[in-house]
């Protein structure tokens, strides 16, 4: 008895599913999946970022109030959250060391002028002991594990995308289907980040 033959539309639609299929399978979209991944982590960090950003400006005034003294310390944190703020920062920025550099740079000197300006505070128990500055204490405190997290998961993703462009099959996949796929910059430790910091709450 004859097979019966496929009627050829029918045929091409049933070839064109086998085929999806197999190329799904092969991780074809391996490389835009994981860049997706990279880009939404990106704007997490970007996200956590500002927060810290908004809130600085409600820290500097608390502390302008009881710390007239301090004007130093507190230009210091104006002057670097302008800084910080100031540096364009798009989805090209993870592709691009010397961008990647800068805003990571800008972040860091912004750290280092927030824990300058908490040290400070230690001298004034009247201002360790107002509402308004605990409460954007503790709002700062969780942007900076918010930060940690988001930092942590971007370079997770970073390095999965990483690593599928530099390995086979995915290296050839990029090759052919994906040839402006580019590696993307993650985070450094700062200088001097494996020395804790003196800070007494």
């Amino acid at each position: 008895m004859m097979a019966m033959a496929l009627p050829n539309p029918l045929r091409v639609a049933l070839m064109g599913l086998i085929l999806g299929f197999g190329l799904s399978a092969c991780g074809i979209n391996n490389v835009p999946t994981l860049e997706e991944q990279a880009k939404s982590a990106w704007s997490e960090v970007q996200n956590q970022y500002q927060r810290r950003a908004d809130l600085i400006p409600n820290l500097v005034e608390t502390v302008k109030g009881f710390a007239q003294q301090e004007r130093e310390v507190l230009t210091q944190v104006v002057e670097a959250r302008a800084k910080a703020t100031q540096v364009r920062v798009d989805a090209s920025t993870i592709t691009d060391p010397e961008k990647f550099r800068q805003f990571q740079e800008a972040q860091n000197q912004l750290s280092g002028a927030l824990s300058r300006l908490l040290v400070t505070v230690e001298r004034y128990p009247e201002l360790k002991s107002n509402a308004n500055f605990l409460a954007l204490q503790s709002q700062l405190e969780g942007t900076e594990n918010r930060i940690a997290v988001a930092r942590r998961d971007y370079i997770e993703t970073v390095r999965a995308y990483n690593t599928e462009l530099r390995t086979i099959p995915g290296r050839w996949i990029a090759a052919v289907m994906y040839p402006d796929a580019k590696p993307m910059e993650t985070f450094t430790a700062t200088a001097g980040s494996e020395q804790p910091p003196a800070v007494k709450f």
